[in-house]
């Protein structure tokens, strides 16, 4: 996956588990990357870590702004845009009666509403090149549910409907639009899942663990290098066997 040197890459959602062994993977192979998160001194410390990076923070819940950021992030890089990795999202759980509509059009407007802005603006940047690689981090859950989280999981499964209509518009124009959908990842967020019930989900897995976020930072190289280039519109499953389950 060599071809992926010094091809200009934003991640957003790059400051948590999974962004960040993105960051490194990508690092690693001497991509040109923009990354992209809400905590400034997050992005300092990535900025220090790595010799490729290049930081931008932001809040993708700015819609308004999203257009400018994709400029101002071009710009940062240097030139076109060839891959985009969309990673930034948020929870905001609750049973279906309790969750009023503050908490469900949050959800939906930032995981899926600025996904699709995202989208968007950064098809515009590949269309003068015609080429490019999208990936829409999704979840499991919006393939299977989930309990206290109907927001999350429609915004989810919206991501990957999406992502195949953007895929049918521009596959004539080489941009590859896909997306990967994250099982159970050893993240901050997991960690504070409590024993009994984090026991009862690793059960229902048959790989019998929770996945590293490594694991879907290799989905991710795989999607953004060329080897992927003749698959479009398609969901990666990184869970373990759990949705086969």
């Amino acid at each position: 996956m060599n071809d992926l040197k010094n091809k200009n890459i934003i991640v957003t959602g790059a400051t948590g588990g999974i962004g960040n062994s993105i960051l490194k993977k990508l690092d690693e192979l001497g991509a040109n990357i923009l990354a992209s998160g809400t905590k400034l001194e997050k992005l300092e410390e990535i900025k220090k870590n790595f010799k490729n990076v290049k930081i931008l923070k932001f809040d993708i819940s700015q819609s308004d702004h999203i257009e400018s950021f994709i400029e101002d992030a071009c710009n940062e890089l240097g030139h076109g845009l060839d891959c985009i990795i969309n990673n930034a999202g948020i929870t905001q759980d609750n049973l279906a009666i309790r969750m009023n509509l503050d908490e469900w059009k949050k959800v939906i407007d930032i995981n899926l509403t600025s996904t699709f802005l995202m989208c968007k603006f950064a098809i515009k940047k590949m269309l003068k090149t015609k080429k490019g690689k999208i990936i829409n981090i999704t979840s499991v859950v919006g393939h299977t549910g989930n309990l206290g989280q109907a927001n999350y999981t429609a915004s989810k499964a919206g991501i990957i409907a999406m992502s195949k209509s953007l895929a049918i518009e521009y596959a004539k124009k080489n941009i590859n639009i896909n997306c990967i959908s994250p099982g159970f990842i050893k993240t901050a967020m997991t960690d504070k899942i409590d024993e009994k019930f984090k026991d009862l989900i690793v059960s229902r897995i048959p790989s019998a663990r929770l996945g590293d976020p490594e694991d879907i930072a290799n989905a991710v190289l795989f999607l953004a290098s060329s080897q992927s280039d003749y698959i479009n519109g398609e969901t990666l499953h990184v869970n373990g066997g759990m949705y086969m389950a």
